[in-house]
């Protein structure tokens, strides 16, 4: 909690900026950054700097592209194109191991997960001692395993579901089946009750349970995997060497949008239902999200380098990663530093 507080404070000191010290002369061109991301919430950020027209005014010029999953912008990534990606911790680890120079310059947020449940599952599951004694009940009464859906196999929700299931509450494997898919398979799934569960991102949960009185989240990120990473803003090696003072400045606005996130939710969800796409889900299920149990915006990379280390080495172990790659050179905290001091 005294680590948020700070970044809060932290984050809201850069709205000083106007961004006053970081913003270009109104003479200068505008500097071109080339920018990959999904269009998910984990994202946020990205989103709130657009709809805030804060680049602009920071003598930024984003050009966007979008990606449909990590692994897609990971391919981009290694044919050496865009300068920055707001990418999982997942997939940049990957990057780095295949030989792309990227370098992790902040957090989007940590515990950016949870274990939803649903139906008879969720019900019961407060009801047992443990997790694992909840898995096994149910098996008993319903003849088969907890059916829980989960990303793709190296994704960071499926890695924080199994290190929770095997390694945190200890249940047999033989009381649940994981089913990998994506996301939307995943948010079709629990609403025909075709899962017990999942392993969920926002805003699944907030969309799920307004057509699903029965869903419940039963397990935090933060208590699945403490302090687990989640997505990033990286940046090409080669684009901090061109273009670092602009990459700071990115990064300044970045700890000021997430700083917004906080304070002004309804503001935050307006500009993140517009890069999502309107339309595509409601802001109201956005803002929702935000103020709900999933997602922990926190954009200080130093207390997420640990973690990643241990999510690495259980990558490795599960056989998800089979290149271990320096995390403590992939991260660049110097570029958050400065961007700190820009006040």
């Amino acid at each position: 909690m005294e680590q948020r507080r700070r970044d809060v404070v932290r984050g809201l000191g850069l709205t000083l900026l106007g961004l006053g010290a970081g913003a270009a002369p109104a003479r200068a061109a505008a500097t071109v950054l080339e920018v990959a991301y999904i269009p998910i919430l984990a994202m946020a950020q990205l989103f709130i700097i657009q709809g805030e027209g804060w680049a602009k005014q920071a003598g930024l010029d984003l050009k966007l592209t979008r990606f449909s999953s990590g692994p897609a912008m990971v391919q981009a990534l290694a044919s050496g194109r865009f300068d920055i990606a707001y990418i999982g911790i997942g997939p940049a680890v990957v990057a780095a191991a295949h030989g792309v120079d990227i370098k992790v310059l902040a957090g989007n947020g940590i515990g950016q997960g949870g274990l939803l449940g649903r139906g008879r599952f969720a019900a019961d599951f407060p009801k047992s001692p443990n997790a694992a004694a909840a898995f096994a009940a149910f098996h008993k009464a319903a003849g088969r395993p907890v059916r829980l859906a989960t990303l793709p196999k190296g994704s960071g929700p499926d890695t924080t579901l199994r290190y929770y299931l095997f390694e945190v509450a200890h249940v047999a494997p033989g009381d649940v089946t994981l089913l990998g898919m994506g996301a939307e398979q995943m948010q079709q799934a629990l609403l025909s009750g075709a899962v017990d569960g999942a392993s969920v991102l926002d805003p699944i949960p907030a969309v799920v349970q307004s057509r699903d009185p029965s869903a419940h989240v039963l397990v935090d990120g933060q208590t699945m995997f403490p302090g687990a990473p989640g997505a990033v803003i990286a940046a090409r090696g080669s684009a901090l060497a061109a273009h670092g003072d602009a990459i700071t400045r990115l990064v300044a606005l970045h700890i000021r949008a997430t700083a917004l996130i906080r304070s002004d939710p309804a503001r935050a969800a307006r500009d993140i239902t517009a890069g999502i796409g309107a339309g595509l889900v409601p802001q109201a299920i956005i803002e929702a999200s935000l103020r709900g149990e999933i997602s922990t915006f926190v954009a200080d990379p130093h207390p997420q380098i640990g973690p990643t280390r241990k999510m690495q080495t259980y990558q490795m172990r599960i056989g998800a990663q089979d290149k271990a790659v320096d995390v403590g050179t992939l991260f660049d905290t110097a570029v958050y530093d400065r961007a700190l001091a820009m006040k």
